[in-house]
């Protein structure tokens, strides 16, 4: 199949294609059984350091669902307050007033320019130094803070592009029929821009998921990559095996949080596609019965004419 962007390969291209596909799945092998190899090696495939996870709830209870409970945690509390603040300053940078604009613009500029970790150590000092939160909360407060303050500046960028991806007509139009700059906003670009800006929001939800195991590293938040570490102590240096296990858990809350999304993109797209309107029998018998208003004379007229 030949089209614009692309050339259907001749017989030479498709031979090629076929040597080139037989080396890498043979390089892919030997990479693999390379790795299973070292990983028996050092014993790290034994049933011994996988059991805990199969056979012993102990490691769960204790381990892997508390941290699992803050990373959720977390991660909820960042998504609900770093969406609607994103939609609001990626509005805001639209704005026609200057006072609104720069003001916006700056500050998801300088959020969106600082690495999160930073974020959440300046917000930990923050916590600290100003504030009467106590030490065993302050870690949480401190990832959810630096997580808003960076995804939501990150989100005003996909809410304006998203908005800024709209035809410009669009506007054009709502202005003529009467309606005001936050009319159009709200009821024209806003429900239409969503499906497009749906992916990259989605993508960046998951960006905060797995960005909660910075605060494990650097501020004792208790989530679910810090639980590693002892429970690797606690059941005899698996250490392969615990991140194994965690690495799983990531995949599978991931691909739970992009299949919904997906879901929802497509019923989005299906609603706009079904929003014609039902003509029923008895309207169909009223445009058969009710023709054009015949003129005397007229070709089309039975009755002839002068």
């Amino acid at each position: 199949m030949t089209s614009v962007l692309y050339d259907a390969p001749g017989p030479r291209a498709k031979r090629r294609n076929i040597v080139y596909s037989i080396v890498f799945l043979a390089a892919f092998a030997a990479v693999a059984y390379w790795v299973y190899a070292k990983l028996d090696e050092k014993h790290q495939l034994d049933w011994v350091k996988w059991k805990p996870f199969f056979t012993d709830t102990r490691a769960w209870e204790t381990y892997i669902w508390p941290g699992l409970e803050n990373t959720l945690t977390a991660a909820s509390f960042a998504m609900l307050i770093a969406l609607p603040l994103g939609a609001i300053f990626g509005i805001a940078r639209l704005s026609d007033h200057s006072w609104v604009r720069i003001p916006s613009g700056t500050v998801v500029e300088l959020f969106r320019a600082i690495p999160v970790l930073i974020l959440m150590l300046f917000a930990d000092a923050a916590y600290s130094e100003f504030t009467n939160v106590s030490s065993d909360d302050r870690p949480l407060y401190a990832v959810v803070t630096g997580l808003v303050l960076y995804n939501a500046s990150v989100l005003a960028e996909i809410v304006r592009a998203g908005i800024l991806s709209l035809p410009k007509g669009q506007s054009e139009a709502a202005m003529a029929i009467g309606l005001r700059k936050g009319q159009t906003m709200r009821s024209v670009l806003l429900p239409q821009s969503v499906t497009a800006m749906l992916p990259a929001i989605v993508s960046q939800l998951v960006v905060v998921v797995k960005d909660t195991a910075l605060g494990g590293a650097m501020l004792t938040f208790s989530e679910l990559l810090a639980s590693v570490r002892p429970m690797s102590a606690a059941y005899g240096a698996n250490t392969i095996a615990s991140f194994t296990i965690v690495a799983v858990i990531f995949v599978a809350i991931n691909f739970a949080l992009t299949t919904f999304a997906s879901w929802l993109e497509k019923r989005l797209r299906r609603a706009k596609k079904s929003t014609g309107a039902v003509v029923g029998p008895a309207a169909l018998d009223n445009l058969e019965t009710v023709g054009p208003k015949k003129i005397p004379g007229d070709p089309g007229d039975a009755s002839g004419g002068i």
